[in-house]
């Protein structure tokens, strides 16, 4: 098995070491930012809107019938005191999480024709609804195993175990699947048997990673209803309100404003919402690399003290705000050109990017509270935040949605995030004397804010320029980078390469044409913005803690 570090060994290092490999491995969501488009384009507004409904119920719904295991491991596991504890931990989150969720998927499968009715489609889609349903709901078993594996792995601090499973199968199997079945004819029902797939191939590598990890003979061992059974399934029970809450936030919208609004009106307003919440989700992922790995880390610390948790949780909140700001900010600038690359119709979204994207932000702001709440205050205190948030969501949501649509539900969740995201941390500081705000906190802040505006900017002003002068600018950019970083260059004129053959071969639009180019221009401001930010905002102290070898590499000392 990987051997894992003594509590007294844990630090900042450990903490961006371990957030720098989970971002990677959360990536696969770029990878399905970049994908959403051209699913838009194949399959249409409603077509991927009905889709991404289905999803997010059983995404939903998933995280019901788990009983919170996910969660659950990243306090038991780290505070096993043997190999067999932690097999028997992984076996009960693998019977409390998995069998429900086949349950399940049974009783949907034979109620498949009244289980239909709840969702709003285009006529199409409509006619083919049940049918449908029976072949998507065994993902809900594939996804839970997939979640419970790979939280297991986490919990083992092994945190880059998902990249693989997560960037370059899951997605990319369901990418070439999906369109490789759409061009032999299949048409919608090439996303739900493309996601299938890839579940399928991923829950095989999951059980092989597991392997590597943990001794699951042991698992084959001993009684089934143990102390770590009922340790996992007391953690999970304490954490599933709030595991609730999250995906509500997450996969709720989409739900909701599919079966408020009538027809394929609702199928439609699915998809933007989607479109939206994937270019939001870009901001949110940094903060969850750092949540992943701040909950096995602080309940390994916890256990000598809450005080040593401290250190942490500042160094954590001063990198999430340096990153998430200027990211949140240059991604709302960008929308009016990304918006439309995502299909006709979509620019609909902008007002609802910009809202999602505030509400990222804000949540940096506040730091990454949720996750040490989890593992070192008492269960009773993670409901408050979690439980106020989706009653406030619920409440704004259900009233406004119905008359104001898409922007409607997109500020419900604003609020609810905002206000989910803000109690914790308040109770924290109230309960176990925690906050992240020591200095040099607000230094960090403001200077990572003037960044931000500067970079937004500055990618506004690339709008404005004509196509001519950004093809212009752009072989400026190739030459100049061939002096600092010359695979860089060689990167990006591979790209313009790629952009001359797309305009020579294909009949794209001009304007699409336009858009792509001034996206690829805007792409080293936006990375150049993260970079400055790091460097400016972070004191010395901070930029050594990601790692002396790493931070000269780039740049940041």
């Amino acid at each position: 098995m990987t051997d894992t570090k003594t509590d007294d060994e844990i630090s900042a290092r450990d903490v961006a070491k371990g957030a720098g490999t989970t971002l990677l491995a959360r990536l696969g969501g770029v990878l399905e930012v970049v994908a959403q488009p051209l699913y838009i384009w194949l399959f249409g507004l409603a077509g991927y809107g009905f889709y991404g409904a289905l999803w997010a119920a059983t995404n939903l719904t998933q995280n019901v019938a788990d009983l919170g295991t996910t969660g659950a491991m990243q306090r038991v596991i780290p505070q096993a005191t043997s190999a067999q504890k932690e097999a028997a931990a992984l076996r009960a989150a693998l019977i409390l999480g998995v069998i429900p969720c086949i349950l399940i998927a049974i009783t949907v499968f034979i109620l498949a024709e009244p289980v239909s009715k709840f969702f709003n489609a285009d006529a199409r889609d409509s006619a083919q609804a049940t049918e449908i349903i029976r072949l998507f709901i065994w993902a809900l078993p594939l996804w839970s195993f997939v979640e419970v594996a790979t939280s297991a792995l986490r919990a083992r601090r092994i945190f880059g175990a998902e990249i693989r499973l997560r960037l370059f199968w899951e997605q990319l199997i369901r990418l070439l699947v999906v369109v490789s079945l759409f061009f032999a004819g299949w048409s919608t029902r090439a996303l739900y048997i493309g996601h299938l797939i890839s579940l399928g191939a991923t829950c095989l590598l999951c059980v092989r990673l597991l392997a590597k990890n943990f001794e699951l003979r042991l698992m084959f061992k001993g009684p089934l209803v143990d102390d770590m059974f009922h340790a996992t399934l007391k953690a999970g029970l304490a954490v599933l309100p709030t595991n609730i809450a999250l995906r509500i936030f997450g996969d709720g919208p989409a739900i909701a404003l599919n079966a408020i609004l009538p027809g394929a009106s609702g199928a439609v307003a699915t998809s933007l919402y989607i479109v939206a919440r994937k270019i939001s989700s870009l901001v949110q992922l940094v903060r969850t690399a750092f949540a992943y790995v701040l909950a096995p880390l602080a309940s390994a610390l916890s256990k000598d003290g809450k005080e040593k948790v401290s250190s942490i949780y500042g160094f954590s909140t001063r990198v999430l705000v340096t990153l998430a700001l200027p990211l949140a900010a240059v991604l709302g600038a960008m929308g009016p050109t990304i918006l439309p690359v995502f299909g006709p119709g979509v620019e609909q979204a902008l007002i609802a990017v910009w809202i999602l994207l505030a509400s990222r932000a804000f949540e940096a702001v506040c730091g990454a509270a949720a996750p040490i709440q989890q593992v070192v205050s008492a269960h009773r205190h993670q409901l408050v935040g979690s439980i106020t948030g989706v009653v406030l969501a619920f409440v704004i949501g259900g009233y406004f949605t119905p008359q104001y649509g898409l922007n409607a539900m997109a500020w419900a969740v604003a609020i609810g995030l905002a206000a989910a995201s803000a109690i914790p941390m308040i109770q924290l500081n109230l309960h176990d004397d925690l906050h992240p705000f020591e200095r040099p906190f607000l230094a960090v802040l403001l200077k990572a804010l003037g960044v931000a505006i500067a970079g937004s900017l500055l990618i506004v002003a690339i709008q404005f320029v004509p196509l001519l002068a950004q093809r212009v600018l752009f072989a400026g950019l190739v030459l100049v980078a061939f002096a600092f970083a010359p695979r860089v260059a060689i990167g990006l004129a591979f790209v313009g390469l790629a952009e001359w053959v797309i305009e020579t071969q294909f009949s794209l639009p001009a304007q699409l044409l336009s858009r792509l180019v001034t996206i690829v221009l805007m792409l080293p401001v936006v990375i150049g913005t993260l970079w400055l930010s790091l460097r400016l905002a972070l004191p010395e102290a901070d930029r050594r803690a990601i790692g002396d070898k790493t931070a000269r590499k780039l740049r940041l000392v």
